[in-house]
């Protein structure tokens, strides 16, 4: 048998695990530039591997709200097509044994065989499970001080029982999107592209830098709840204020890169705060200042 065949043969033996279904995959939108759209079909791929058609569907809904919308140029576009992919597709442990099982079926032999040892959040793997089942656990490991504690978890393929495990975890994909975690996310995306559109309409000059922080947020364990507090500390205490006339930041693009910079790896924040509080203070000690 061909590496190709092998290749199939496995991937419809891990169909029921891994949540694969025979939805049909999205249309790109009309009218989209090139760039773009090689942007965007990449995406539909990831996102049916990830969870399902249904998911690369939402994705290309959320897309359509900025094709042909005034100040958003081919340049900025692409950029919220390829954030919003990389963001809707966020490290989890389901995802990390999705890739394992996927190796498997690419590269069978040794090059899949590897193990890959990750370390995650307590409270992150528990936010994996439907919201449901991860109420009481959370409320326990947050009453025992042990939410934040980091374990670390072996993803392999070395063995019939590390493949059963993968394809065990994987499995909870079917549910992924009954979870804390999911919910979460889902939030943060509907904000993050509702601050995009606030910023086209109250001040395009800073809407690429608002595209832009979808960056700070990335990977798992404390490096992700780290960037995702820093996001919220901008977005709360500069670009939110400013939409709503309650700060005046003419060049709000400038004060968001300058907040940016400030942000350290401190659960703290410390120095990020001084630095918010620094542009308020400026903001509202020109002459200008509504």
């Amino acid at each position: 048998m061909s590496d190709r065949g092998i290749s199939s043969s496995l991937r419809y033996l891990f169909a029921d695990f891994i949540g694969e279904d025979d939805g049909a995959p999205p249309f790109l939108p009309e009218g989209l530039p090139k760039p773009v759209a090689a942007v965007a079909s990449e995406a539909i791929h990831l996102l049916i591997d990830y969870q399902s058609a249904g998911y690369a569907q939402l994705y290309i809904d959320r897309l359509k709200r900025f094709v042909g919308k005034n100040g958003v140029d081919e340049a900025m576009l692409t950029d919220i097509a390829r954030l919003m992919a990389a963001r809707m597709s966020y490290e989890d442990p389901i995802r990390i044994a999705q890739l394992k099982l996927f190796a498997l079926a690419d590269l069978p032999g040794p090059q899949a065989r590897t193990v890959d040892v990750r370390k995650f959040r307590l409270d992150e793997l528990v936010e994996a499970l439907p919201a449901a089942i991860a109420e009481l656990p959370l409320y326990v490991l947050e009453s025992a001080g042990w939410a934040h504690k980091n374990v670390s978890i072996r993803f392999s393929a070395a063995s019939w029982f590390g493949i059963a495990r993968l394809k065990l975890e994987a499995g909870l994909r079917r549910w992924r999107r009954y979870s804390v975690r999911y919910a979460r996310e889902r939030v943060w995306v509907e904000r993050w592209l509702h601050m995009i559109d606030r910023s086209l309409t109250r001040q395009p000059g800073a809407a690429n830098e608002i595209v832009r922080t979808a960056t700070m947020i990335q990977g798992y364990g404390d490096v992700y709840r780290q960037g995702m507090a820093d996001w919220n500390a901008i977005i709360d205490g500069l670009a939110k204020p400013t939409f709503d006339g309650v700060l005046a930041l003419p060049d709000l693009a400038g004060a968001v890169a300058e907040a940016r910079a400030a942000a350290l790896p401190d659960r703290r924040q410390a120095a990020l705060k001084r630095k918010i509080a620094e542009i308020r203070a400026r903001a509202l000690a020109a002459p200008n200042a509504a």
